[in-house]
Order: C-alpha cells, then structure tokens, then sequence
C-alpha cells in the first residue's frame, strides 16, 4: 500500500533525494567508499559541503548581496541561543506566535532585555498579531515565519530599522519572500529541508562583531564562517541529503514553481475543512500555514472511525500536536497534490458516514 505522509517532522523528502542518498551511503560517487565514513576534510565532502552552502543563497536570491550560509549543528533550539549570544548587546524585540518562539525568547533573556511586540497567546497562539508597534533602539527584531505546532503563518513581513531574524524551520524554500530584507534566518533542516542532524543558517556578514561580550568558539558565527562551515565534523549524512533536495527543488524551478504547487495543496485541503461539517479549522482563516493545516473533528465520538479510514488509506503521521489536539497535516514541498487528494478523499466519507 502506498503510505501518505503528513508527519510534522522530520519530514518527506522526494523519493529520488532518498534514492541517491541511500546509495551514497553504501558508495557515493562510485569511490568505493561511503559518505558516512569519509574525512569531511576529503576533497568530495569538502565539494558537497560548498555546493550546499551556494545551493541555499542561490534558492534565496542572495548571492553576492554579502551573505554566507551555514550548516550548523544544534537544531533551532540552538540558534535561540546563538542568534542572542552574537546579536544581543542591550534590547530584542520577539513576536511571539508560538511554542518556539517562546522557547526562542526564555534564551535570548539571558543575555539581555526582551521585548514582545505582540503575542497570540491569549488565544493559544491560533492567530498571528497584527498592528503591533515595533520600538527604536532594539538590536534586532525576532519572528517565527510559520508555527508548525498551531498552523499559522506569517503573511506580511512587519517593516523595521532593526536587524530581521526569522526561524523559518517550517516553511524554507516553501514560498516566494524578498529574502533580502532579513538580516539572519535559520532552519532547522528536518522540517521542510532534509533529515534531522543539521540546521541552514544565512547571515548577512555585517551584523556580526557588535556585541561586547566574549562568544566561545562554538557559538561564534564568525567563527563557522572563517571555517567555512566546517570547524567542528559536521553531519555529513544530512548535509549531504539537504544538498540533494536543494537540487531537487532547483531542478524543478526553485521557489517559485513549488509555491505554486503548495497552494494547490493548501487550497485544496482548506476548501474541504471549510465544507465539511464533519471538522472545523483550528487557525484564524487569514493566518493558515500552507505547510501545516491544524484541525479538529466536531464531534469527538467520530474519531475512531476517522482514524480508521486513515490507516486503510495509508495516510501516517496525521495527529495534532498535544497542545493543540485533533489533528496536523504537514503539506511540506515533498508531498504530492495526489497525497492530499487521498486525505480528502477519507475527509470527504467521513461526511457521507456521518
């Protein structure tokens, strides 16, 4: 049976992407040798290693506009507190939408004052805040692009003088935004990029060395940039699987034609959520995540039924995260229109046997 795959994370990836890395694996490149037990310092890492870092500003329209991109160790959860670590001299500004951006924000008050601009919280983070002020003097303004736990997405990015952060874990190369406008964005690579064990950090070099304080080697950009991404050993197997599914995505007509694609994803399962008297949205119409659609059943004695559907459809990794509940599916660039179309289809019985 073909398996639907909606799970939050880590993500799908293209089956070709998983093709080439598993054969990497045993032989990459017809060396004889595998990927995970070469020097990352051999000339065939230190090539994947460079076409991954090129991959990544070019996907972003960045390059030769100072940028540099990173694959990091840590997760997100590390950036939280690297970001402040390097950029937080006196005061930040975070918008807080979420679980991670609230995890974001207990970091980064280590190292200085912090500012919310706004926060969903009130309502369990199922909007995004709109016409919040953003102060002068800050170091540096922090957004979560896309909430993957509440399905909610940043639409407008708020304009400021301050440097612009954004954890974009969720949505990278998922949609079209001037990339140019943010400062350093980061992205936990097992969301919509690759598998767990590496996370993209694009930083505009100039934003670095402003901080009075001492940073220690591993928590210094400027440091893993010197190195060129590579002073400690880094997760060779996915670098090296993340590079594959920038290819993949290039190949198919970078940002742009996925977005399109994502759309067709979204729209598709909305306009059901939105028929079906069966279930009920979970986010504020304006502020749905075309990554991840958070919903509910209306009557929650339906639900072994629904859940049985979905196993005999093949369709894993469906269930809403434990703050949120009901139910969460991850339309990240690898599933296909036709995945979706599955889950309707189930989505659309339930209504009939209702």
């Amino acid at each position: 049976m073909m398996k639907h795959n909606f799970s939050a994370g880590p993500c799908i990836l293209p089956k070709e992407v998983l093709a080439k890395a598993a054969e990497a694996v045993v032989d990459l490149n017809g060396t004889g040798l595998s990927l995970v037990e070469i020097s990352h310092r051999s000339k065939d890492f230190v090539s994947i290693m460079e076409q991954a870092r090129s991959l990544a500003l070019e996907l972003l329209g960045l390059e030769g506009q100072g940028y540099q991109a990173l694959f990091l160790q840590g997760g997100a959860s590390l950036e939280f507190l690297m970001v402040a670590y390097n950029l937080l001299d006196k005061k930040a500004g975070y918008l807080n939408t979420g679980t991670w951006s609230d995890k974001a924000i207990k970091e980064a008050k280590m190292f200085g004052e912090i500012v919310e601009v706004g926060s969903s919280k009130d309502e369990n983070f199922n909007y995004i805040p709109k016409g919040y002020a953003v102060p002068d003097g800050l170091d540096y303004l922090h957004l979560t692009s896309n909430n993957t736990i509440f399905g909610t997405q940043i639409k407008k990015i708020p304009k400021t003088d301050a440097p612009l952060v954004c954890d974009m874990s969720s949505d990278i190369f998922s949609r079209q935004l001037d990339f140019s406008q943010f400062d350093l964005l980061y992205a936990g690579a097992q969301k919509n990029m690759g598998p767990a064990g590496t996370t993209l950090v694009v930083i505009k070099e100039s934003i670095l060395g402003k901080v009075s304080r001492q940073i220690p080697s591993m928590l210094d950009y400027k440091v893993h940039l010197g190195k060129d991404s590579m002073f400690n050993t880094p997760s060779v197997f996915a670098v090296y699987t993340s590079m594959l599914t920038m290819q993949w995505l290039k190949d198919m007509g970078g940002i742009a034609a996925v977005e399109e694609v994502n759309e067709r994803k979204s729209q598709l399962l909305y306009s059901e959520i939105d028929l079906n008297p069966v279930f009920e949205g979970y986010a504020k119409k304006e502020d749905r995540s075309h990554m991840n659609a958070t919903f509910n059943l209306t009557e929650a004695g339906l639900k072994e039924t629904f859940d049985n559907l979905l196993q005999e459809a093949g369709i894993n990794g469906l269930n809403g995260h434990r703050s949120v509940g009901g139910y969460r599916a991850s339309m990240y660039n690898a599933l296909s229109l036709e995945s979706v179309g599955v889950l309707v289809d189930v989505m659309s019985e339930m209504e009939r046997k209702g």
